[in-house]
């Protein structure tokens, strides 16, 4: 699960691939590995890793994000230290990387090295609860989209079945068979799934091999 140097994650609008990736890195953390996590998130999103700054400090993972980070500005201007996720061997790398094809612009500059070093997952973070990804069908076509813009294609599933607070052990596990399904049609491995905290106690979650606790940032702000 946590065997790769770097770890790029991908999806739809919504689909909280922001929770996922600022979680994912204080997993590594807590791992005591050197970590760094990368905000390539260009389409003004609902939430930004930067908001996790305090959290991610307090737990060494090191955040890089656009300059542009917490204001009004909204254009594509990237960090001049985002090159250190392919350069710099010694650190963990996770890449939060916008919405869709438009977001996977970002990552066009960084996947020839990625590639050359081969030592990556890239992601799919599957919400089957979102409109666009309630079907195989509109999943399909959405990674299909990421995948031809971000010239990287995906290695594994995330299951993150949600619906915010509301969310149930039996929504966690309606958005399992779907990612099943998902899987069986792609060939792609569910890497893990998301579960928030609150309902890792219960009996079948504990139950499932690869499990990702998730921790909301911002109470209320589950995407």
């Amino acid at each position: 699960m946590f065997d790769k140097r770097v770890t790029v994650i991908m999806g739809h609008y919504g689909s909280g691939k922001t929770f996922v990736a600022v979680n994912y890195a204080l997993a590594l953390a807590k791992q005591n590995k050197p970590v760094s996590i990368y905000d390539l998130d260009i389409v003004n999103p609902y939430f930004r890793t930067v908001d996790a700054l305090d959290t991610l400090e307090k737990n060494g993972v090191e955040l890089v994000v656009s300059p542009f980070a917490e204001t009004n500005v909204d254009i594509p201007a990237m960090n001049a230290k985002s090159y250190k996720m392919v350069d710099d061997k010694n650190r963990f790398a996770v890449a939060d990387i916008g919405g869709d094809d438009r977001g996977a612009l970002a990552l066009g500059r960084f996947v020839d090295k990625i590639k050359e070093e081969n030592n990556y997952d890239a992601l799919f973070v599957l919400n089957c609860f979102r409109p666009e990804t309630r079907t195989i069908e509109g999943a399909l076509e959405i990674k299909a989209e990421i995948e031809r813009t971000a010239k990287l294609k995906f290695t594994g599933i995330v299951n993150n079945a949600n619906l915010g607070l509301e969310t149930t052990v039996e929504d966690i596990l309606q958005g399992l068979k779907k990612a099943e399904e998902f899987s069986s049609v792609t060939g792609l491995p569910i890497k893990f799934t998301a579960v928030r905290r609150d309902l890792a106690a219960d009996e079948r979650i504990k139950q499932l091999k690869q499990v990702l606790l998730i921790d909301p940032i911002k109470y209320g702000d589950w995407l």
